[in-house]
């Protein structure tokens, strides 16, 4: 079956980049451009995981793993952070938020398919 990643971003061009990635390793992708976007595309078909950036407007990226982890059909869903924060206290308030994996950009894209594979339910 077909797994299906949610990429939230406020960046058109890291969305593709993302979702070029993704969809070349066989998976379905969903794009948002912020935290709001993204869990209005939730209510939709079942979503297996979400790659989602920290800087965004309206809903940033640790406002949206709390509100993902309080919707009890996603509580479980893996979240990867792929953002340019690289410091460890907004590392650790994402691992406390929920995030399973933290990748700093620019990433290599057999960096970002290793976690999905790893995080994804077969």
């Amino acid at each position: 079956m077909e797994k299906t990643v949610l990429i939230v971003d406020d960046s058109a061009t890291m969305r593709q980049l993302i979702s070029m990635t993704l969809k070349n390793a066989g998976y379905k992708v969903i794009e948002a451009n912020d935290g709001s976007d993204a869990l209005t595309k939730l209510n939709g078909p079942k979503i297996n995981l979400m790659i989602s950036d920290v800087n965004m407007p309206v809903m940033d990226g640790i406002t949206l793993i709390k509100k993902v982890k309080e919707l009890p059909s996603y509580r479980f869903m893996p979240i990867i952070m792929l953002t340019t924060e690289a410091g460890d206290s907004k590392k650790a308030e994402g691992k406390a938020a929920g995030a399973k994996a933290w990748i700093v950009k620019p990433f290599q894209p057999d960096v970002l398919l290793s976690a999905v594979k790893t995080l994804i339910l077969p």
